[in-house]
């Protein structure tokens, strides 16, 4: 039972995180679409910030509850299994979640960028960038569900 919670606890916490890293880029394309209007950006800008800051929260609360996922058993071997038991689909997953990880930083920075009155890049190419975390998310999910190797 203990290990369905943590498990649980973890995919909540990993919704909430992905939540942030779909909607952060959406911030960033609005805030290259708002132009001159102060009262939009600055709007905009305390969204992004605080969503930022959100999703910090929510990415260490799943990185914790994971690590328990993936290493628990080591501390309480009768309540967690070991669920990768040298399978290295997880290598491939925790790589994954790092380039999520790194793309969740990097809208970060353009949201503090764009409060310092730094450019950011086109809207266009933020609608095209704001599609790489649905395929990486993608590839988590059937690392999970399928463990290919």
């Amino acid at each position: 039972m203990v290990y369905l919670w943590v498990k649980s606890f973890h995919v909540l916490f990993v919704i909430a995180w992905m939540a942030t890293v779909f909607y952060l880029p959406r911030i960033l394309v609005n805030l290259a679409e708002a132009g001159d209007e102060p009262a939009v950006k600055a709007r905009l800008l305390l969204m992004g910030r605080r969503l930022y800051k959100f999703g910090h929260n929510m990415f260490g609360m799943a990185f914790l509850f994971g690590l328990t996922l993936w290493q628990g058993w080591r501390l309480f071997p009768a309540k967690l299994p070991n669920v990768t038991a040298g399978m290295h689909w997880i290598d491939a997953k925790l790589t994954l979640v790092a380039l999520l990880l790194a793309y969740f930083v990097w809208a970060g920075r353009m949201i503090k960028r764009c409060e310092r009155g730094g450019a950011l890049p086109s809207s266009k190419a933020l609608r095209w960038l704001n599609e790489l975390p649905v395929l990486l998310l993608l590839g988590v999910i059937f690392l999970v569900l399928a463990k290919p190797f």
